[in-house]
């Protein structure tokens, strides 16, 4: 297949390069945002890391202190 030029109007050109631009510049605003809800979602992830292990000692310190009172005196 044969390359034919074409040809556009200026006023139509600067349009058409006036869209690409918007095009990138929002892609570009959608990669940081995407961005920073990656960072978000890490601390979240952390955080609730974090809290999951909290969560499992004071349960093993809440099941000794059961075990602990409820185990008969020796004497």
């Amino acid at each position: 297949m044969e390359k034919v030029p074409v040809y556009v109007k200026i006023d139509e050109y600067q349009d058409v390069l006036d869209i690409i631009h918007t095009v990138q510049s929002k892609l570009d605003e959608a990669k940081r945002t995407l961005e920073k809800i990656n960072g978000l979602k890490s601390e979240e992830d952390t955080l609730i890391d974090q809290w999951q292990k909290s969560l499992t000692e004071v349960g093993k310190k809440v099941d000794f202190i059961d075990r602990t009172l409820n185990e008969p005196e020796q004497y």
